[in-house]
């Protein structure tokens, strides 16, 4: 092929083996370097990659570009209030209706997010085909088309199948769409997926603090609270706060560390930092995934002053809730409560952890007899007798 070089020419120009050119291909360490087939096309003006180790500056591998078509809007760094200016100077095509489809998603439009996604759910490119899917999943979860949601889900299971022997930044973002999905969702991890320590080198910053982001609350699930908050305050002090949607998600997992450790102050503290980058884009979507782990954290710092912003984001709470438990519950067997108000689920989730009558009422700024007769409301209609019991109900 004209200007180009094949493996072998490669080889022999650097005098290395054919093997390492193709290590180099695969991880992105030559520029401009083309895929066709089981084989690669070298530009004839590439030069040898150096060793990484050697790198006085330290920089990492150059692969943001292969990345240019995955979550867009989520891997970009802007000021609060500039969300849709940053998605209009994006160029019309495929990344810019992905960037829409997640700005609707994120700012709790999911039927608009829904249809924007489900034209590229087939795409051949798969950073817009898995964006898509990723995307799909959530919105019809709040729209409650359940088997959409399902049908999505087997496509990300299915891409990351058939990747199995693709390229490792190809790799990166199908575990990253995986591990996504089934943390998200607390559902089990999908048993072939690389490690953590294997793809998120891979990632683009954005991308990276929404991966960490994930991972820290795969540690909240599994009781790791401490372990779970450094990570998040080590990825928002490392540049994670530029990214506003990861910084949402990451200071949101923070509030549920916090709220576990019983560590309120910081709670308050992290909700206050989401609501300063969700509201100026009305990024709203994501605390209302999340209300139930938040510890009554809303309702003590949002409602108060923004209450018709809180009206809207526990309607995201209900719809997107409803949809989660009817994929959730029937695939781990866990019958997490669908019958109860946010009010009631919040002071559940408080009494199940061990939270006494009169700190659940100074959290929600109610009073203890509005407490225990919440407790009650709740005991009845999951038909329990103590709080020992209440935990099968919860988010715990």
């Amino acid at each position: 092929m004209k200007g180009y070089l094949s493996i072998r020419e490669a080889a022999e120009k650097w005098g290395v083996s054919e093997r390492r050119v193709n290590q180099y291909c695969a991880e992105g360490r030559i520029h401009g370097v083309q895929r066709f087939g089981t084989s690669w096309a070298i530009p004839d003006t590439a030069n040898k990659p150096g060793d990484p180790r050697k790198n006085k500056t330290h920089e990492p591998p150059k692969t943001m570009e292969l990345y240019t078509g995955f979550m867009p809007l989520m891997s970009t760094s802007f000021a609060p209030g500039n969300c849709m200016e940053t998605i209009e100077k994006i160029p019309n095509g495929p990344k810019k209706e992905i960037a829409l489809a997640e700005y609707y998603y994120f700012s709790g439009q999911a039927e608009k997010a829904m249809q924007k996604a489900e034209l590229y759910m087939t795409y051949s490119e798969a950073a817009y085909r898995l964006s898509a899917c990723l995307i799909y999943v959530y919105a019809c979860l709040s729209m409650g088309q359940i088997s959409h949601a399902r049908y999505a889900l087997n496509e990300i299971k299915k891409t990351l199948a058939d990747g199995a022997k693709q390229a490792p930044h190809v790799r990166a973002i199908e575990a990253f769409v995986a591990s996504a999905s089934a943390v998200l969702l607390h559902l089990p991890l999908p048993e072939e997926i690389p490690s953590v320590h294997e793809f998120l080198p891979l990632l683009p910053p954005g991308l990276r603090a929404f991966a960490l982001y994930v991972l820290a609350h795969y540690l909240y699930l599994k009781e790791d609270y401490s372990r779970s908050a450094g990570i998040v305050e080590a990825t928002l002090a490392m540049g994670g706060e530029e990214y506003p949607i990861p910084a949402i998600y990451l200071h949101l997992v923070a509030v549920m560390d916090y709220m576990s450790l019983r560590e309120r102050e910081k709670a308050e503290c992290h909700m206050l930092a989401a609501w300063e980058k969700a509201q100026p884009d009305d990024l709203i979507e994501g605390l209302g995934e999340h209300h139930g782990l938040l510890g009554g954290m809303l309702e003590a710092v949002i409602k108060p002053k923004w209450p018709e912003d809180f009206k809207r984001i526990i309607d995201i709470t209900y719809r997107f809730s409803s949809g989660w438990r009817r994929v959730h519950n029937p695939i781990t067997d866990h019958d997490v409560a669908d019958d109860l108000t946010t009010t009631e689920f919040t002071v559940a989730m408080l009494a199940a952890r061990g939270w006494t009558q009169q700190e659940i009422a100074e959290r929600m700024n109610i009073s203890v007899n509005t407490v225990k007769s919440y407790i009650a409301q709740v005991k009845n209609k999951l038909c329990v007798k103590n709080r020992k019991e209440l935990k099968k109900y919860m988010l715990l």
